[in-house]
């Protein structure tokens, strides 16, 4: 996934799951909030610190697999996890941002972290950390290594919250594999105004002779990575390469040295889903899972809010005979997979609702929507100081070629597209943060 980079999906100070109140981990989150007056500040200087005051617990984690990229980070350690889980392993997984709630982003040995053990490790690096700056990402990523390190499991995966080379994932001296999903323009504020500079940033997390995973990338990306590779020696696992996927009418067929698969498609939607798999697909054989786990890899992988469709809840009840969808994508190249998506599936009308940060490329993520949405009704996106106002969305939806118009709320602007437009297609986009909202909104 390519997160929004604020801390999470929404406000921290929310229900554990366990009756409603807010939790100890909440109060704790909060006073993290304020250690360091920057949201992101790209060093591993207070991660080496902190670790090293923590113990290390970064050198006592189960093989770890670590994925950067700009997208299809999550969709592809998503199916990972559900090919390893179909073999029989424990899996310990490190996602961001969250959606609804911050234990979403500590998975241990396959379950979400309890309240009990996420608090527990949270107070012990606040106390650790001795009130030194260090950013919130931080502080939780070690947080979740601590935990990790503590529990047994037979596999980490850990996904880049931004860039890799100086992302606070990236601690892990040896993993057992890493992966490079397709690289685009994003984050240029922190990440290199040019593809191949992104690109340096995001292969930062390449080690010394242990194999990479490379999905599709654009030529000036790829030079890049080829050329890290080769000075670390390490191995090239590439689309195009040494393996290729594609769909072939209701299959995938995928093959690489070890031989060819014939499997379902994906059970997450959209065309790009496809190079996704491929690269889950290459990673599993590499590690030496078989047929079975591969095709669960395709087939039982979940992953909320990426053309997720809403099929019950508060929201679905104010449309009746109207499908709706949410999907968090947010920059160029995930509103070009989102309208190939969209393209492909039946001609229903098609509406927006959307909300986007202030820091983002709106036009770019809405040009490619242009082609087949009908309207889009803007919205700012609740509890979210980042957020572009309503009009902004608006207007940069009209100079995309989109009819728009503004919602004071989010159920507003469902109510008057079920009013005018009846059993329509809609789809609630544009942010992570906004996905959260609707998430905890409809129940």
């Amino acid at each position: 996934m390519t997160a929004d980079t604020t801390p999470g999906a929404g406000s921290d100070a929310r229900s554990d799951g366990a009756g409603g109140s807010a939790s100890a981990s909440d109060a704790i989150l909060s006073r993290m909030m304020a250690l360091h007056p920057k949201i992101i500040d790209l060093t591993l200087d207070r991660m080496w610190r902190l670790l090293a005051a923590l113990g290390h617990p970064e050198r006592n984690l189960p093989p770890v697999i670590h994925v950067a990229g700009t997208n299809g980070k999550g969709s592809t350690l998503a199916m990972i996890r559900a090919g390893l889980e179909a073999q029989g392993k424990t899996v310990h997984v490190y996602t961001s941002p969250h959606l609804a709630r911050f234990h979403e982003r500590i998975r241990l040995a396959g379950e979400l972290i309890p309240e009990e053990t996420l608090t527990a490790v949270l107070d012990e690096c606040y106390a650790a950390n001795d009130g030194a700056q260090i950013t919130y990402f931080e502080i939780t990523t070690c947080a979740a290594i601590l935990a990790f390190s503590r529990h047994a499991a037979d596999y980490t995966l850990l996904e880049v919250g931004l860039g890799g080379r100086l992302d606070a994932t990236n601690v892990v001296e040896t993993p057992a594999l890493t992966i490079l999903t397709p690289i685009s323009l994003d984050h240029q504020q922190y990440l290199g105004d040019t593809l191949g500079q992104i690109a340096g940033e995001k292969a930062g997390i390449l080690k010394r002779g242990v194999p990479v995973v490379v999905g599709p990338q654009d030529d000036a990306a790829m030079e890049v990575i080829e050329a890290r590779a080769e000075r670390l020696g390490a191995p090239l696992l590439a689309r195009g390469q040494q393996w290729h996927a594609a769909r072939d009418r209701d299959r995938l067929i995928y093959q690489d040295e070890t031989g060819l698969l014939d499997l379902p498609p994906p059970v997450l939607p959209g065309p790009h889903q496809i190079d996704n798999a491929g690269a889950a697909l290459a990673a599993l054989r590499h590690l030496g899972a078989d047929e079975h786990a591969c095709e669960a890899a395709v087939t039982r992988a979940e992953w909320p809010a990426r053309m997720q469709r809403l099929r019950g809840g508060r929201l679905v009840g104010l449309v009746p005979g109207a499908e709706l969808w949410l999907d968090g994508g947010h920059n160029p190249a995930a509103g070009e997979a989102l309208a190939e998506t969209l393209a492909a599936m039946d001609d229903r009308p098609l509406h927006l609702v959307c909300g986007m940060l202030n820091t983002k490329d709106v036009g770019g993520y809405l040009r490619p929507l242009a082609r087949v949405a009908r309207s889009l009704t803007a919205v700012t996106i609740p509890d979210q100081d980042a957020t572009l106002d309503a009009a902004d969305t608006a207007a940069a939806a009209r100079a995309a070629g989109i009819e728009a118009t503004v919602a004071p709320d989010v159920d507003t602007a469902l109510c008057d597209i079920a009013a005018t437009h009846p059993g329509a297609r809609i789809l609630i986009c544009g942010s992570l943060y906004l996905a959260g909202h609707i998430l905890r909104i409809n129940g």
